[in-house]
């Protein structure tokens, strides 16, 4: 075919481009593939023992037992989708999760869960939440995800933070000898510009020198609670501004719903998780961060699951005190149970949990999220493979290759979560454990081509 332009008359023009294509790639390489935890668990740090997380489980359990005691009842309390068998399914996989792991992620506070205090209280609370990390990793009873939250950086706490974040690491390095423990995260707080990102970047540049640490071994999380974090001083987004002032270390925006919408200017009895200005400030999120392979998570539900009444020492609680506590769980939990789907059906596949009881409702919404769709798109994935990047039709919902890698997505999480397993997710979608685990829908398809 004739053409007019040469390679050399182009070289420039594909020189900058295949530059500009390399920078995009880098500045969003995507999902990792990497397990994110369905839920962060906040608790005060002066509360914190080595064993906390198993305590939580025993809780959650005994809440269970109490208000749900089997699957029809769970499922009637939550409203649960899908047949008995499918309700029985979430309650025996809930109850194998409490007694396994009942929580994926912890956060050792020091701010709103833990307040102000005195400096050499808090000093000391720093230290004993160190060494019970230290002695969690002994004993292998922590958390798989595990950090602490600071105080933010303002000019009246950020002395009193550094100074928090300084006594912890160095107490626990000590302890340990060198060893922080998996997937170790500092959250910091009430984030509003990038400078103050930058600076505890900075903290951890000098605490990882000082301390003989690898370079990059301390990483951050950002809470997204303040309507300067979305929209800086120019109308511009800020959220891209602030991961970049964490020079590679940050690895997850948490929204903080109630701060939020204060800062909003919404009085407190509308502050709440579903919210249109929620909405918009976590879709902000998404729009900003999509491909960065940033962690998104949501913020909580701070209405507990927890009855009114208590039985006095030697007494009993009455029938009608059993029932209105019952009717006062199982409102919140449906309560929390919607805003997890919520969350879910906005593509927030983690968020906050406050109290043990709210376990069992974290991990029913979320395989019944997974398990709703399951067969669907078992067979939208297994036609899809079948035809080797073909478009295919199945039933009315018709599939592209971006769709290819986001049913592969939606099998990742749901292994990744507990709702179903590797073998059930080999058999439903035909893929190895080597192709689902691959991560990738296009090294898979031409993997495949290739045979």
């Amino acid at each position: 075919m004739k053409t007019t332009l040469s390679d050399e008359s182009k070289r420039e023009t594909v020189e900058r481009l295949a530059k500009a294509n390399a920078d995009f790639a880098r500045r969003f390489p995507g999902e990792s593939g990497q397990r994110q935890p369905v839920h962060t668990v906040y608790g005060g740090a002066h509360l914190f023992k080595s064993d906390t997380t198993k305590r939580l489980g025993q809780l959650a359990l005994r809440s269970l037992d109490e208000y749900a005691p089997d699957a029809r009842g769970f499922a009637r309390a939550l409203e649960l989708p899908g047949d008995e068998r499918l309700a029985e399914t979430i309650y025996t996989r809930v109850l194998e999760k409490l007694r396994r792991e009942p929580v994926e992620d912890f956060r050792i506070d020091f701010e709103d869960g833990y307040g102000n205090r005195p400096d050499d209280e808090e000093d000391g609370d720093a230290v004993t939440a160190a060494n019970e990390v230290a002695k969690g990793i002994a004993d292998a009873t922590l958390s798989p995800f595990i950090g602490i939250r600071i105080k933010p950086f303002t000019e009246e706490l950020r002395e009193r933070s550094m100074r928090t974040l300084d006594i912890f690491v160095t107490t626990l390095v000590e302890k340990t000898n060198g060893q922080l423990p998996s997937n170790f995260v500092v959250t910091h707080p009430k984030v509003t510009m990038p400078e103050q990102v930058a600076a505890l970047a900075d903290l951890f540049d000098l605490l990882e020198k000082a301390l003989g640490l690898e370079a990059g071994a301390l990483s951050m999380e950002l809470m997204i609670e303040t309507t300067q974090a979305i929209i800086n001083e120019r109308g511009q987004s800020n959220l891209p501004r602030l991961v970049e002032a964490a020079r590679g270390r940050c690895t997850a925006a948490h929204f903080g719903t109630y701060d939020y919408t204060a800062s909003c200017q919404i009085t407190a009895a509308h502050q709440h998780m579903t919210h249109p200005a929620c909405d918009f400030a976590r879709h902000m999120m998404q729009v900003a961060l999509g491909g960065t392979g940033v962690w998104l998570s949501d913020g909580a539900t701070n209405i507990m699951p927890v009855g009114p009444n208590r039985a006095a020492q030697g007494s009993a609680l009455t029938e009608e005190q059993r029932e209105e506590n019952l009717r006062v769980v199982h409102r919140a939990w449906k309560l929390h149970y919607d805003h997890i789907q919520h969350s879910l059906i906005n593509a927030f596949y983690q968020g906050w949990d406050l109290h043990p009881a709210q376990l069992p409702t974290r991990y029913a919404a979320v395989y019944a999220f997974f398990l709703e769709s399951l067969d669907q798109a078992s067979e939208r994935l297994r036609n899809f493979v079948a035809k080797a990047a073909q478009a295919t039709l199945v039933g009315d919902v018709f599939d592209d290759a971006a769709t290819g890698q986001g049913l592969l997505n939606y099998f990742l999480r749901a292994i990744n979560c507990g709702a179903i397993t590797e073998d059930e997710a080999q058999r439903l979608t035909t893929l190895t454990r080597e192709e689902l685990l691959s991560g990738s829908f296009v090294k898979i398809l031409n993997n495949r081509r290739g045979q």
